[in-house]
């Protein structure tokens, strides 16, 4: 037989205390539960532990010899459960995060800032990725959690909306769009369209927010990512369609944005796994998340809603 850990702990503590009384006291139990324990493991080691002289308990040469590598183990739990504690107050470990390219470029960092000040041992490691690797790596238990713009349906997953902005366009501070208050579809004709590939799930929000009924309109440089197509509207190569996540902060201080009309919503959303709990600094992170954005208003029926 093997002994527990519930075994050890009531051995040690007769040994300690010299009685049933004692050990009772001591871990908080009655002492028909020590003595009903003790006998169990006497009869299961097959090995008489205490002797009962005068109403005490005397260890007998096996206890003794027992007792030195018992208290090792103790121990060695002690110095378990104070890691342990040490890890919850001070957030020593690490949490993986991935987020879609917008959320990443500053409201993610932003965040990931904050938690590191709460919890300056803390390894965090982000990686920006596609909504399709975002998922894989959730599902896969390869992150913690994702902060993606387009909604999943994923049944491993629970997805909440953190926050709602819109889809803009984004201009030289002397381009002619930047005189408008907002720009509609047929004002971007006359200009070169950086764009999303028709395939991609973010290619084909924009293009649905773009398309008129005249012609489509002609993208001449396709990208993956936002930041991307606002680093070649910032080079000159043209004008782009980003949502405002990927505007938030001073990043882009050399272009001006518009609203795109008619109003296109884009959202933030959560991603955790649906069947296992989130860490305490994952849900710190989370916490920090929520508190750096409005929440998500009331959803007007008229207005086109990205990803539906």
């Amino acid at each position: 037989m093997r002994l527990n850990l519930r075994q050890i702990e009531v051995f040690r503590a007769i040994m300690i205390t010299g009685s049933i009384s004692g050990a009772a006291r001591l871990l908080s139990v009655s002492q028909p539960a020590i003595s009903r324990l003790l006998a169990y493991t006497e009869d299961r080691l097959a090995l008489r532990l205490f002797e009962r002289v005068r109403g005490r308990v005397q260890p007998t040469p096996e206890a003794r010899r027992l007792f030195q590598e018992v208290d090792q183990v103790h121990q060695g739990v002690v110095r378990v459960n104070e890691l342990a504690e040490e890890l919850r107050e001070r957030g020593t470990g690490s949490v993986r995060i991935v987020a879609s390219p917008s959320v990443g470029q500053t409201l993610v960092p932003d965040a990931i800032a904050r938690l590191r000040e709460r919890f300056p041992d803390l390894r965090v490691e982000f990686e920006v990725l596609t909504i399709l690797e975002i998922i894989a790596k959730v599902v896969a238990g390869r992150a913690d959690l994702g902060v993606s713009i387009l909604p999943v349906d994923e049944p491993t997953l629970d997805m909440e909306v953190l926050t709602e902005g819109r889809l803009m366009v984004i201009m030289p501070r002397d381009h002619a769009l930047a005189r408008l208050r907002v720009v509609r579809p047929a004002d971007l004709e006359p200009y070169p369209l950086i764009g999303f590939g028709p395939q991609t799930p973010y290619g084909d929000v924009v293009g649905r927010a773009l398309a008129l009924k005249s012609a489509p309109l002609r993208i001449s440089t396709v990208v993956r990512f936002t930041p991307v197509a606002c680093a070649m509207v910032r080079a000159g190569a043209g004008v782009a369609v980003v949502d405002e996540f990927v505007l938030r902060g001073r990043t882009w201080p050399e272009l001006v944005s518009r609203p795109l009309a008619p109003k296109t919503r884009v959202r933030a959303h959560l991603l955790t796994p649906r069947f296992e709990p989130l860490s305490r600094t994952a849900n710190a992170f989370v916490a920090i998340l929520r508190g750096l954005v409005p929440s998500p208003p009331a959803s007007p029926g008229e207005e086109f809603e990205a990803g539906t």
